[in-house]
């Protein structure tokens, strides 16, 4: 495993990393605590040191594996959370720096954590970046000793840049990958000067840059891939990156040209190409997805001619659907 320094934190992060959304269930399948653990000990043993979990995910069943996970270990793991998604209707007005708290202390209570490394507000709307008493929140909490660090996970370019503007700000993450290209244009240099890390998430486009998704797919009724292609729970750019899958299909057989049928570690190196990310956190239902997925660490950097084909294939197919809008 090769590491990377996780912006004005410090800490010296696994590159390719644990996100757990899915882990041990999660997308309309019922939570598993051993399957969950058996994940997250198989990332842990093959060198991974950074895992990333929220309140929301599986009702804080996700949370309360990564700690116990975490306290089972003898080296040091960063755990990563997020909270606000909580917030019901998640509006503006409900984010106050009152519930922020008690949603902190409810993840401190769920990992069985003394301190969380570091803490991310969860994609909340626009106006909440612009809000100093929320990030004044996270000052008080770090004084206190309940967080090392604070973050922004984050849908759209400017709220990022909106976000960086507070020194408590560190890490911010965000969606990149081979169908969404715009975070490289603008967004990595101004990180870069900050001196904030890049956590890159949704790196598999929902498992459309694995190739094993087809149009004969199908998804389960509680899988967002099902229900959520429009927007209709939560940001469609979550789902797929927002691209239409008339669009993408025709995109993987170009890659897959290139690369050959099984693009999740091809994928995933084309991230790490990019000296700004500091981590990238693909998720996994299963532990030989792990091991998929940490072998792109191994795999030689993409050749200039690889990647101008990526670049081809995105302007080609991708870019005039999803670029705009993020």
């Amino acid at each position: 495993m090769k590491y990377r320094r996780l912006g004005k934190t410090g800490w010296n992060v696994s590159e390719i990393s644990l996100g757990t959304w899915q882990v041990g269930g999660g997308w309309g399948k019922p939570f598993d605590a051993q399957v969950a653990s058996k994940i997250l000990h198989g990332a842990f043993d093959k060198g991974v040191n950074f895992v990333d979990t929220a309140d929301v995910y599986d009702a804080g069943l996700s949370e309360e594996a990564v700690g116990k996970a975490v306290r089972e270990r003898s080296e040091k793991i960063y755990v990563a959370t997020k909270c606000g998604r909580r917030i019901q209707p998640h509006t503006n007005e409900g984010y106050t720096p009152e519930i922020l708290r008690k949603f902190v202390e409810d993840s401190l209570k769920n990992t069985g954590l003394e301190r969380l490394d570091l803490i991310q507000l969860h994609c909340p709307p626009t106006p909440v970046y612009l809000r100093d008493e929320i990030f004044g929140l996270f000052e008080d909490l770090q004084r206190e000793g309940k967080i090392a660090a604070m973050g922004v996970s984050v849908e759209k370019i400017n709220e990022a840049m909106t976000a960086m503007k507070y020194d408590i700000v560190s890490t911010v993450q965000i969606i990149f990958n081979i169908f969404r290209q715009r975070p490289a244009e603008v967004f990595f240099k101004h990180a870069q000067v900050n001196d904030v890390g890049v956590i890159v998430r949704v790196p598999l486009a929902s498992g459309l840059l694995t190739g094993r998704i087809t149009p004969d797919t199908t998804f389960g009724k509680e899988d967002h891939r099902h229900f959520n292609r429009e927007g209709a729970a939560f940001d469609k750019g979550e789902t797929f990156s927002g691209v239409p899958l008339e669009n993408a299909f025709p995109a993987i057989e170009k890659l897959k040209e290139v690369f050959g049928e099984d693009l999740a570690a091809f994928a995933l190196k084309w991230v790490l190409m990019f000296k700004e990310v500091s981590t990238v956190i693909p998720g996994a239902s299963k532990l030989d997805q792990v091991i998929r997925n940490l072998s792109a660490a191994e795999l030689p950097e993409l050749t200039i001619g690889q990647m101008e084909l990526v670049e081809e294939v995105y302007n080609t197919y991708i870019r005039p659907e999803v670029h705009h809008l993020w």
